[in-house]
Formats: C-alpha cells, sequence, structure tokens
C-alpha cells in the first residue's frame, strides 16, 4: 500500500484495517502534510520504505524522529507527488482538497490502482482524470461510501472491470440515488441558520469526519460534489444521478434498472468498510466490524433535498450542468468560505453565498491539464477570499442596535 494522507481520517482508517489484517498488507508508502508527530508515530509502528511530508518546514523534525530507523524521508510538494508513481497494489488518495490531484494524476499516469477519497481531484478535474485513467490502463476505486455503495450494486461500471463477468455497457441502468444524513441541522429552524458556530457544524450526527467534510456535510455541498464525482465514475448523466435525505445513514446508495429492480447497499456508518472494499476487491475483507443492526432503528425514513436549507447542494448541481471550470470553481470557492467560517471570519449562510458569487463570475481558463486546473482553482480562490473579506468587513462595521442589542 501506498497512503497519501496517512495521517488524515481516511489514512488513519486504512491504517486500522492494516491493525486488523496485518498479515494482507505491506504499507510501503506513507505521506502527510505537516503532522509530523502522528507521521514519525505511523512510520516507526509500520515500517515503509520511505515517507513523504508536504511541508519542508517539518522535514528536519521528521528526520530526526526517523534517526537509525532506515526510513528514507522525502519532502516538499513534488517530491511526495512522485511517491505515488512507485509500483504497489493499490494507491490511497486521502489528501484533502486540490492538493490531492497531483499525486492522484501521477498514480493514474503509472497505471496504478488508485482508491479515491479524493473527490476534488474528480469535481475539479474530472475529465483530465478519467482521461489519464484510460489512456495508462490505470482503475479508479472509489472509497467515498456512496460511491463504493454504486459500484457494489452495479457490476457494469463504465469497463473498470473487465475481468468480472458483468454487462459491458449502462444501458440497463435507469438511474441511481446517493443518500445523505442532512447533517445535524436537518431540523434547525431556518431562521436561526445565520447563528450557527463552527463548533455546531462540525458535530456530525452519524459521521466521525474531518473539520472540512464536517461543515460540507452541514451545507450539503459534500453531496453535491458527491454528485459531479458520480457523473464522471460511472459516465452518467445529471439527470440520471438522485439524491434523498436517510437520516438512519443505513442505505448508501441504490441502484434502478430499466426492468424495475433496485439494488441497494447497507452498511454501518463507518469509513473503514467502503475502504476495506476497495483495498480487497473484488474480494471482501474480513476486519470484524460491528454488525448493521436494523431492528434497533425501527424505521427507515427519505425526504428530498430542501433548497432552502441546503443551497450549497444546488449550487453545485448547476455547476455539474455547466460543466467546463464550474465544478472546479465551486470546489475552491467551497474551500476558501469554509476556511473563512471556521476562522469565524464568515457566517455559516455566506458560505453558499460565497460561492454563488464565484459562480455568478467565473475567472476565464480551462481544465485540460493539471497547471490549468491549478491556475482556474487560484483565481477561483483570489475571488472567494475577496468575497470573504467584504462580508467580514461588513460584519464588523455594523451598527450596534438600540436598547443594547446587537
Amino acid at each position: 500500500l501506498t497512503i497519501l494522507g496517512s495521517t488524515g481520517s481516511i489514512g488513519t482508517s486504512t491504517l486500522a484495517l492494516v491493525d486488523a489484517c496485518p498479515e494482507a498488507f505491506d504499507v510501503k508508502v506513507l505521506v502527510a502534510g505537516s503532522n509530523t508527530a502522528l507521521l514519525a508515530e505511523q512510520a516507526l509502528k509500520y515500517r515503509p520504505d520511505i515517507v513523504g511530508l508536504a511541508s519542508t518546514a517539518d522535514a528536519a523534525a521528521l528526520r530526526e524522529a526517523l534517526a537509525g530507523s532506515g526510513i528514507e524521508v522525502a519532502e516538499g510538494e513534488d517530491a511526495c507527488t512522485e511517491l505515488a508513481r512507485r509500483p504497489v497494489d493499490v494507491v490511497i488518495a486521502g489528501i484533502v482538497g486540490l492538493a490531492g490531484l497531483p499525486g492522484v494524476l501521477a498514480a493514474l499516469a503509472c497505471g496504478q490502482t488508485v482508491a479515491l477519497a479524493n473527490k476534488e481531484s474528480l469535481v475539479s478535474a474530472g475529465a483530465l482524470a478519467m482521461a489519464t485513467a484510460r489512456r495508462h490502463g490505470a482503475r479508479l476505486l472509489p472509497v467515498d461510501s456512496e460511491h463504493s455503495a454504486i459500484f457494489q450494486c452495479w457490476l457494469g461500471w463504465s469497463g473498470h472491470q473487465k475481468d468480472v463477468t458483468a454487462p459491458s455497457a449502462n444501458g440497463s441502468v435507469d438511474r441511481i440515488c446517493l443518500t445523505a444524513s442532512g447533517g445535524p441541522f436537518r431540523m434547525r429552524d431556518l431562521d436561526s441558520f445565520s447563528m450557527i458556530t463552527p463548533e455546531e457544524a462540525v458535530k456530525h450526527p452519524n459521521w466521525s469526519m474531518g473539520q472540512k467534510i464536517s461543515v460540507d456535510s452541514a451545507t450539503m455541498m459534500n453531496k453535491g460534489l458527491e454528485v459531479i464525482e458520480a457523473a464522471w465514475l460511472f459516465d452518467l448523466s445529471p439527470q440520471s444521478i438522485e439524491v434523498l435525505i436517510h437520516p438512519q445513514v443505513a442505505i448508501h446508495g441504490l441502484v434502478y434498472f430499466h426492468d424495475g429492480s433496485v439494488i441497494g447497499q447497507l452498511g454501518t456508518a463507518d469509513m473503514k468498510t467502503p475502504i476495506s472494499y476497495a483495498l480487497a476487491w473484488p474480494d471482501r475483507l474480513d476486519w470484524c466490524p460491528e454488525p448493521l443492526d436494523l431492528l434497533s432503528m425501527g424505521r427507515l425514513e427519505f425526504m428530498p433535498v430542501d433548497p432552502d436549507r441546503y443551497p450549497c447542494f444546488f449550487l453545485a448541481r448547476q455547476a455539474l450542468a455547466e460543466g467546463g471550470v464550474m465544478p472546479a470553481v465551486l470546489n475552491a470557492a467551497n474551500e476558501v468560505a469554509v476556511a473563512a467560517f471556521l476562522a469565524r471570519q464568515i457566517g455559516f449562510t455566506d458560505i453558499a453565498a460565497v460561492v454563488g458569487h464565484c459562480l455568478d463570475h467565473v475567472p476565464e481558463g480551462d481544465v485540460d491539464s493539471l497547471e490549468a486546473v491549478i491556475a482556474v482553482d487560484g483565481r477561483a480562490r483570489d475571488l472567494a477570499k475577496t468575497r470573504c473579506g467584504a462580508i467580514s468587513q461588513a460584519a464588523s462595521t455594523k451598527p450596534l442596535s438600540p436598547a443594547g442589542g446587537v
């Protein structure tokens, strides 16, 4: 295994599976951003050939921690990207955000099997990533729970299972459905959304995730990004991808076939399940998970996505429908807006406002190469930062209400 983003939630969950099935895996490469202490701890435990640290400022401390271990250290973003080219059975792409794209493209260009948890790679550069995979005979296996569910339900997946007896095209499929929990504010009064704090937004009711993706779940931008990702992974039109809110998160995805059949995948809210399927595919890994207890749930509920409650989801739909650079702009603007919200520079409802502003003022460019994607991303981030700054400044100069109120 090569694990890109080993200190993040996907990386640590992957290593938990290695702990559960040590005889099945050999960790060859670990890559992290700046968490030197945890990366050093992981390296000494799993003994990879080499570790990569994107932050050059922290490399000296990592080298000191690993002195005498025989484990090689690579530093800097370019060096970490090159580590994705090392031949292994599976590359786990778990780096959050567009920062994960160079490593994904490098692995695909070498014909690797990539277990993809970095949805932003397909959101911002879907055409580029899929073309690279096809050109070099690489395989993309989905790690997001919803995409893994669709993958498990539908064997005829875009030619990526040539060695499996399956339909050769997607003509038998009518549509797919991804499910969403609805996040922590599914029942909250809309009038109070402007008062939502970062602490409230990162408390997901079902999943244990990082701060950024937890906020994306609260806004349902994550589900919008997953719709874009699904369009590329499964070669489907936007109209063929539905989303339903399903608070119990027992069903992760459904495939509707033209003959009236519907196949769904159920499981617990544990990311180790879809990760384990990607690691063991086409087999399954017995890692002793907690079983799904349907009786304790009592009922399974489904409801539509409310545009007033989740405007970010519909902005993502808009970006997918318009295509071109729009998904890349959407992703960049959202990353900036979420970071500003977590830093208390803008409010929760301002996230959608910032993203919408950037989609209305799309910077010029294309997404035909890594360099072009990065350039569009940079221009969109600048636009989003400017908008966040204006919102923050306007809020700081807002006069106090009379009678002691605010």
